[in-house]
């Protein structure tokens, strides 16, 4: 198990079930890609190794973005939001980075706009 840094899991408020919202955004273009959740593992792994590293909250168990479906994510860089508990991944995405194909999972919900 790879452990966290003291001074960063002592900024981080995780929720009910100790954990934290991540936005992974593509570094290139700006674009949202999708949302996942971290535990203190998952941001310490992404931290060591810049794999986009998440929680998986139905399989109770972590995951490493990519590593079955090839669709990776080398991370640039990780920021911490001003309450603790979300943390922002600028990310290179390899493939499409949502599961169902598309580049993002923002793709086909678009509620209000005029872009």
């Amino acid at each position: 198990m790879t452990e966290l840094d003291p001074g960063i899991a002592s900024r981080l408020k995780r929720n009910d079930a100790g954990l934290i919202a991540a936005v992974v955004q593509e570094a290139g273009t700006g674009d949202v890609l999708m949302q996942a959740w971290m535990d203190d593992e998952a941001l310490a792994l992404t931290l060591a190794t810049r794999k986009a590293t998440y929680y998986s909250r139905s399989r109770r168990q972590l995951w490493v973005k990519g590593e079955t479906s090839g669709h990776t994510q080398y991370v640039e860089s990780v920021r911490l939001d001003c309450d603790g508990d979300t943390v922002l991944l600028r990310v290179r995405q390899t493939g499409p980075a949502c599961h169902t194909g598309t580049h993002t999972c923002f793709d086909d919900g678009l509620l209000l706009g005029g872009e």
